[in-house]
């Protein structure tokens, strides 16, 4: 008995083997990913939640966020 094979004209083995290279590049790029995210989570690096008050306005106006003068207002004001 023979099987018909003519309609995939051989490319039924190269998709195949397509489609597993996907498989395992996704499954080391999950991998990846979740080893990256736990490493950032225990981290003891400073994010912006141990920055101070008056770190977060000097960062705001170095961005232009703000003008020279809300930024002498904002710092007089958290520095009493």
């Amino acid at each position: 008995m023979m099987n018909n094979w003519d309609g995939f004209w051989g490319w039924g083995m190269g998709v195949g083997f397509v489609f597993m290279l996907l498989f395992w590049g996704f499954i080391i790029l999950g991998i990846t990913a979740l080893v990256r995210w736990l490493m950032t989570q225990s981290s003891p690096g400073r994010n912006s939640r141990d920055k101070t008050p008056l770190e977060i306005v000097q960062e705001r106006y170095a961005r232009g966020e703000i003008d020279r003068d809300e930024y002498e207002q904002k710092k007089r004001d958290l520095e009493q």
